[in-house]
């Protein structure tokens, strides 16, 4: 349906009324005239002129509004107040345009104009307006809504019993997901904007994120993931009265185009390797047909849960935390020198020579220490697997640093919060917090080169019209 034209007449033209209701501007169809007299072609002919007017002056070349328009409509408003503040020039132009735009859809809707008689006479009406009170970025903006004879309009732009203009939730929600509290929000948003919302309002507009939350924990997945990171962190929520641990669950797919993808989060009392087995089914239940290298922290039993769903996934345990691990036992003033010697274990050219270099660790360290050469050989299985790749690749899979640098970032939106009142709740912000980390992500560094190796590598696991 087409929407009705705003006709502005020319300067010092004088528009007389025309005795009969407009036949064209979105009304409902009228017979038309068995003729056209001339005084009615002229008009045609000014409502033309007039209308390429309007948009030579709202429009320059390059689509942009004219700065002659914009000076027009500054006026002499100057200060930040009197263009951006409450009452000033944007909340005013947001009035009028609200309510320009609700008069044209209430024309579409009843059939006629403004100020013209309805077609025939009978049917549905205007009714005049009622005063409705918007929450904008500009403050509170009064409009008033036109409403018809029989109640059956339904506008678009602020729907019935709106209150809050199309942005102002979304600020709440970003607010949100940084960890801020519900009264911070408030008294945020009664700062800046002047406007005082209440704690229960915002908590409905968050607690509207649950459908989103719900229908991406369930989106299907793709069907290959050359590399899926798993980590787990602990969150803090209150149950029964009293502060339970949970442990929330991540998985950090790369795709086939070097994208990183959140796969998912789940939550459990504590991480184990059984609840993994759990995670990973659910992944095949929503699409992943294969992993080829899945990289894990040490805890015990993982490789065994992740070969159970996905027998030919290679696992690679992080170097990173294996290091960690080993330093534990190191007195501080050896630990660099400890660190130092095991960095050719990891560095060598093969798996062979990594060998060679952790029995050289252990002739140095090995009596002082049998613990550190004892838990890389424990792991040696799924510690050599990324020496078989290039430097490129090595560097991706080595660590779980990317889901670990994810981890910051949603730590840093819970870190204000102590405990959650409910899972739903810690669901809720976690989500939000993820999709604020997703922007900041970048292609995987060298991703043409680690495709080709994975190709070399695994054949026809990797499907020859990845990219």
């Amino acid at each position: 349906m087409e929407s009705q034209e705003l006709v502005f007449p020319a300067a010092g033209e004088r528009r007389e009324p025309v005795g009969r209701p407009e036949w064209t501007g979105g009304g409902a169809p009228v017979a038309d005239p068995p003729s056209l007299s001339p005084d009615l072609v002229d008009e045609a002919v000014d409502r033309a002129g007039g209308r390429r007017r309007v948009r030579q002056a709202l429009r320059m070349p390059s689509g942009r509004i004219s700065d002659e328009l914009i000076d027009e409509l500054l006026a002499g408003a100057s200060t930040e107040e009197e263009i951006a503040g409450p009452g000033g020039l944007l909340a005013d132009l947001t009035k009028r345009l609200v309510e320009r735009a609700m008069e044209v859809e209430l024309t579409e809707h009843v059939g006629y104009g403004p100020h013209c008689e309805p077609p025939g006479g009978a049917g549905n009406q205007r009714n005049g307006t009622t005063p409705k009170t918007l929450i904008t970025e500009h403050g509170k903006v009064q409009v008033d809504a036109p409403r018809d004879r029989d109640g059956s309009f339904q506008p678009k732009i602020v729907k019935k019993r709106q209150r809050r203009f199309v942005g102002f939730d979304e600020k709440i929600l970003a607010l949100y997901s940084r960890g801020l509290s519900t009264r911070d929000i408030s008294a945020h948003l009664q700062e800046i904007y002047g406007v005082n919302v209440s704690r229960d309002l915002i908590s409905r507009v968050t607690d509207g994120v649950m459908d989103d939350v719900r229908d991406w924990a369930k989106r299907p997945l793709e069907d290959i993931y050359p590399i899926v990171f798993l980590d787990c962190m602990v969150l803090k929520i209150r149950e029964g009265g009293t502060v339970q641990r949970r442990a929330l669950y991540l998985a950090l797919g790369v795709t086939l185009d070097g994208d990183r993808d959140v796969l998912g989060m789940w939550f459990q009392e504590t991480e184990g390797a059984k609840f993994w087995m759990q995670v990973l089914t659910d992944l095949k239940t929503r699409g992943v047909q294969d992993i080829l290298i899945a990289c894990v922290d040490g805890l015990s039993g993982f490789p065994e849960a992740i070969e159970a769903i996905f027998p030919k996934t290679t696992v690679q345990t992080c170097i990173v935390h294996l290091i960690r691990a080993s330093l534990k036992y190191v007195p501080r003033r050896e630990r660099e020198q400890v660190a130092r010697d095991l960095k050719p274990i990891y560095t060598a050219v093969d798996a062979d020579q990594a060998h060679a270099e952790l029995e050289a660790f252990d002739e140095k360290w090995g009596k002082r220490f049998p613990v550190i050469t004892q838990a890389w050989l424990n792991a040696w299985e799924h510690v050599t697997p990324f020496l078989a790749f290039p430097p490129e690749v090595r560097r991706v899979i080595y660590t779980t640093n990317a889901i670990e640098a994810l981890n910051r970032q949603l730590r840093k939106a819970i870190k204000t919060k102590g405990s959650f009142p409910s899972e739903d709740a810690a669901r809720k912000l976690v989500y939000l917090a993820l999709q604020n980390a997703v922007p900041q992500w970048t292609r995987t560094r060298n991703w043409t080169t680690a495709l080709l190796a994975f190709k070399i590598h695994f054949g026809d696991r990797v499907p020859d019209t990845a990219n």
